[in-house]
């Protein structure tokens, strides 16, 4: 098995991808939400799908599916990670 990795932000990445969380952007409220719902270094995300519009998109989060707006994904880096 190859394994590549590379650092992007969770706003970035394709439809059906898998990545982990690398860190949190974020700050006050909303940061907090995030946390609560699982999404802490190290957690594995994958993007399910896009809105009709392209915002939100939806993540699937420890067996959770959560919208979150570009704006907030953005601020959450993740490395993707292809497997061969």
């Amino acid at each position: 098995m190859n394994t590549m990795s590379t650092n992007m932000p969770l706003s970035a990445i394709g439809i059906g991808s898998m990545c982990q969380v690398v860190s949190l952007n974020l700050e006050g409220l909303l940061r907090r939400r995030i946390l609560d719902l699982g999404m802490v270094p190290g957690t594995p995300v994958q993007c399910i799908r896009k809105s009709p519009a392209g915002d939100p998109v939806a993540y699937l989060v420890r067996d959770t599916l959560i919208a979150l707006r570009s704006e907030d994904a953005s601020q959450i880096t993740v490395n993707l990670t292809k497997e061969f």
